[in-house]
Formats: structure tokens, sequence, C-alpha cells
């Protein structure tokens, strides 16, 4: 298994289990040649999406990328046919790479194995597939729960009563984001779970959730979220009752309300959407480095790992080289662009601007 740790201040590298694909800077000779790659994306109708199209387009044409890659995005309808009768057509194209954000981890497995066997190189971001032959390139979901649970015990100075999302009924991640929040909180007897609600990635479930359980509760001195945490904030605000430390998600609105809310205490995880950049600089590696096409099992599968956003930075004993970042406006959290932007806007490698970002 392989990690890709981005911070704000400089790229820390890939590491890698296994063999190493080698990086840009050492093949010169390899420099000189452009590659072909699609982007395969089934799904436009969220931020996250179109911000990842984008800064995909931006990178392929800066920094270290530019004049290597002619990228082609292609947007297949919502469902997985639709996907894999457009990854059909990709495939008789004969690109060197294809990128793909699946829209099943197992469905797309035999299109994809098919392309693979043609001798293009595969890789799966965001929601990755199963297929041994692609590359599966996402955010570290077991590490994002625990820092931000361990931030908030820690910022409770072990002692409290929480409230926990559980996300999405019958979402994966949803189940999983959940037990790694207990299972640090475990670890701390002081801090009680004493409600949990349902915020479903969306502002008005996540407002309305934490309000039922205020008006049971009158105590509560923490927030677990999945999404926004500005609902939470939201419904504490309303109800009268003090500001609690919150976690959240990289959202730009997020990060900008924690900065502009009096005592608001927050951290807020990421899962960027420059996975896609990070999948083209991946492609490249690869088709530059002459290594087998194919991954083994202990090099296809590749962790990004991108900075926390917080209002009050604490050091992660369960994860020591977790970045965590200030928030401060105007340098990592905008005010003039979108809120539902995603932060960081940029990998470390490329210089994206807020605006290229959000398309604004």
């Amino acid at each position: 298994m392989r990690k890709w740790t981005c911070s704000l201040a400089g790229l820390a590298g890939l590491a890698v289990a296994g063999a190493v694909v080698a990086g840009l800077a050492g093949h010169a000779a390899a420099d000189q040649k452009k590659y072909t790659i699609y982007l395969s994306n089934n799904f436009v109708g969220n931020d996250w999406r179109q911000q990842m199209e984008r800064v995909a387009a931006v990178a392929a044409n800066k920094g270290p990328l530019a004049g290597r890659v002619d990228l082609k995005i292609e947007n297949a309808e919502n469902t997985v046919q639709a996907q894999i009768n457009s990854l059909n057509n990709i495939i008789r194209a004969k690109p060197d790479a294809i990128l793909v954000d699946a829209g099943s981890d197992t469905a797309l497995n035999p299109t994809l194995k098919k392309a693979c066997d043609a001798g293009i190189v595969v890789i799966s971001l965001d929601q990755v597939v199963t297929e041994p032959c692609a590359y599966a390139l996402e955010s570290d979901w077991d590490r994002i729960p625990a820092v931000l649970a361990e931030w908030l015990a820690k910022t409770l100075n072990g002692k409290g009563k929480v409230f926990v999302d559980r996300g999405l009924a019958g979402a994966p991640i949803s189940a999983r984001l959940q037990d790694g929040y207990e299972a640090v909180l475990k670890k701390y007897p002081g801090i009680e779970i004493i409600g949990y609600y349902n915020g479903k990635y969306a502002l008005g479930p996540e407002q309305e959730g934490v309000a039922s359980l205020l008006a049971a509760h009158p105590e509560v001195d923490g927030v677990l979220t999945q999404g926004y945490g500005t609902g939470a904030l939201k419904a504490l605000q309303d109800a009268g009752r003090k500001i609690v430390p919150v976690t959240g998600f990289s959202y730009n609105g997020t990060a900008t309300t924690c900065a502009q809310t009096a005592g608001a205490k927050c951290i807020i995880g990421s899962n960027p959407a420059w996975l896609s950049a990070v999948a083209i600089k991946l492609a490249v590696d690869i088709l530059d480095g002459g290594k087998a096409k194919v991954p083994s099992a202990a090099e296809r599968h590749v962790l990004v790992n991108a900075p926390f956003l917080t209002t009050d930075p604490v050091k992660s004993d369960l994860y020591p080289d977790a970045n965590m970042v200030k928030i401060e406006l105007g340098k990592n959290a905008f005010t003039d662009i979108p809120p539902g932007v995603t932060l960081p806007v940029s990998p470390d490698w490329v210089e994206i601007t807020a605006k290229e970002a959000s398309g604004s």
C-alpha cells in the first residue's frame, strides 16, 4: 500500500510499500512524451464532482504536468450501464491511461479488466473499484475519523457529552466514519455519546437532527458531524445554546463560518477534489517509469492524506504526521468563492487558485 501525503507547506512525497513508481523528474527522455488520458466520471450532480473535473483540467496544464497530458473528460449518465458503454468507447480509442470515478465498486470490473488487457493504465479514484488490475486511489477513511474524534476528545480535555452524526442510512462510508469516531471515543471514559442523528450529508437534516437532540438534552459539549458542521452551529445558535466544538468536512462555507463565528472551535477533514490531479500525476509517473501496467497487490492501493483545517491545531497522537493547519480567511478559506467548494483547493506540487477550483 502506498501513501501520498500532501500538506499546505510542501509535498511530503509518495512512500511505496513494494515497488516504487519513479518520479517525473528522473525521466528526462520520457519528459518529451505526451500521454492521452481519459477521465471517466459517472456523476456531476454535486459541487465535489464538478470541482474534481475543473481541478483535473487545470492541473493537466500547469506545473510538472504542463505539456505532458492530453486530458479528455467523459461524463456518463448516472447509471452503471451508461458508464460501461462510455468506457468501452474510451477503450476503443486506445488511450495511455483511464481514470475512473466509478458508479459501482464491482460492476465496472470486467470492463476495466478489458482496458488493462489492452495495455492501458487504469486508476480508480474517489469511488474505487475492486478489480485487481486497477489502481485504487482514495482518501484514508480510517485516518480521517480517528483524527477528528481525537481532536474533539483532546479539545474537551477528555470529558463531556457529545452528539454523533450517523450520516446516511445504508451508506458504507457513513458506517465507516461512525465506527471510526466511536472507536476513538471509547478510549476516553469521560466522554459520553448522548445522542445520534442522521445528517444525510445535507445542511437541512444536519441542522434538524442537532436541533431535535438539543430539545431533549439540556447539555452538550461537542458534535461530531459527517457533513458541514455549519448546520450544527446554526442549531446551537437558534436554540440559544453555547457554541461547542464541532467536527466536519472541509467545505469552504464550513471553514469561513468557523473562522467568523465568535467562540467556534472546529476541525474539518478533507476528501480533496484534487484526487483527480493526483491520479493524473500517478498515471504519468507510471507511464514514464515504464513499469508493468498492472500493479502488484502491495502497490495498487494508494492513500492520499490531505491537511486538516482547524481553528485550534492539536497534535494527533494516533497519527503524529497528520498536518493541522489553522484556518485563515483569504489564505485557505475564502469569502469570495462558493461555500460548496472543497478545501484545500490544490495539492502542493501545482498552484491551483481558489477561483480556478471553484470555476468563479
